[in-house]
């Protein structure tokens, strides 16, 4: 396999699986340029179309520091201008994905759904990532992850018995069952224009993405080896020996032994009474067992566990903060972070075997001047005058 990144990362030559695939990403927030940034580190051409108003993001992050841009051209276009959504459709027609994060019907509304652009390039992927879907009754309400989670059910699932549902951070329905389905789907779709020469619309949904997540857990369900009830299950903090526990120094450890073997090691190095490795999946020992192994580990740090446990497999963790992460041995061995100027994020992922790696670099002046896109997408010098002149460009 090929290493991480070299370098800052910057390239002005795209390579990896995906070099030569031309992508649209309509701006949005959250899982869309999430999706947008994988698809340029695997090697796309990213051409980023915000409001000609478009301000600054969310958070008013610096541009070094705004993933939501890095490794795009970004072009701002007044879509509600025809020669606007005519640019647009010209661009889409030399495309082969669009990527759009807006509630349904958005695009119809601007002259620029699925089937416009697919009168102008029926292989277009035309890729949709909304809350809740494309239609039902619940499409066009706005929401986010701890939205689309209490719907799906996985929020209720999430927590400690007696305790509220916890936030998974927005990991869960904006990321996984977001950008990832959606990534998912598009490159499936792309899979199969080759065999058809056809494109087609890929309709995800972060409520049935982050459903699609908790499939095993709808099947212990129905095998009876999951209750509906918060924190009384193997995965969800119900066992002791899947949970985390305080430390002599106020920090904690992840303990994750489910097998016996892994389990069995986890005990005698603990150490544990026997008596509870005979009975691991005796529920009725459970509150014993927690109690014994609460008590042993606030007798040592964090670190001094961390080492005990090392090299072994106890399925034990130091829990790391989200900087202490950065530093561990294993993720600097890996180069699993990465930094770009004075931004240090996690490397490109997945790896692949062929051909090197490249992080997606912030913007150049280049990368946001219309007049060089266009002319690069093919545009004349007077078309460009043009479109200047009637304001469709920001």
């Amino acid at each position: 396999m090929t290493g991480p990144p070299t370098g800052a990362g910057v390239s002005t030559e795209k390579t990896g699986p995906l070099a030569g695939l031309k992508v649209i990403e309509m701006a949005g927030l959250g899982p869309v340029p999430l999706a947008a940034l994988m698809l340029s580190e695997m090697g796309a051409e990213v051409l980023r179309i915000e409001r000609a108003d478009a301000g600054g993001s969310l958070l008013n992050l610096p541009e070094e520091y705004d993933l939501d841009h890095h490794g795009r051209s970004i072009l701002r276009l007044d879509l509600k201008r025809p020669a606007g959504a005519e640019l647009l459709l010209r661009l889409a027609a030399g495309a082969d994905l669009l990527v759009e994060g807006f509630r349904p019907g958005v695009m119809e509304r601007l002259g620029l759904g699925p089937d416009v652009l697919f009168q102008r390039n029926p292989a277009l992927v035309y890729g949709r990532l909304t809350g809740f879907g494309q239609d039902g009754p619940l499409s066009g309400q706005a929401g986010h992850d701890i939205t689309y989670l209490a719907y799906a059910g996985l929020l209720h699932a999430i927590g400690r018995r007696g305790a509220p549902p916890v936030p998974p951070l927005n990991l869960v329905a904006d990321q996984g069952g977001g950008a990832m389905m959606l990534i998912a789907g598009v490159l499936a779709a792309l899979f199969q224009r080759s065999l058809t020469g056809k494109g087609q619309v890929i309709d995800a949904s972060m409520i049935e993405g982050a459903s699609m997540l908790a499939a095993p857990i709808h099947a212990y369900m129905a095998a009876g080896l999951w209750n509906d009830r918060r924190g009384e299950n193997l995965l969800d903090s119900g066992a002791p020996f899947y949970d985390t526990y305080e430390t002599q120094d106020g920090k904690h450890i992840a303990v994750g032994c489910l097998e016996p073997r892994f389990f069995t090691e986890f005990a005698r190095l603990l150490p544990l009474d026997g008596l509870f490795v005979g009975g691991q999946y005796d529920k009725s020992l459970w509150p014993a067992m927690r109690a014994a192994i609460a008590g042993r580990v606030k007798e040592k740090t964090r670190d001094e566990w961390a080492e005990l446990f090392a090299a072994t497999d106890a399925c034990m963790a130091p829990v790391l903060s989200l900087v202490e992460a950065r530093h561990h041995p294993h993720n600097r061995a890996r180069q699993s972070f990465v930094k770009s100027g004075r931004l240090e994020r996690p490397a490109p992922a997945p790896r692949f075997s062929q051909g090197p790696q490249v992080l997606a670099a912030v913007p150049t002046a280049a990368d946001r001047q219309p007049a060089g896109i266009l002319a690069r997408l093919g545009l004349s010098e007077q078309e460009i005058e043009a479109l200047a002149k009637a304001g469709v460009l920001g």
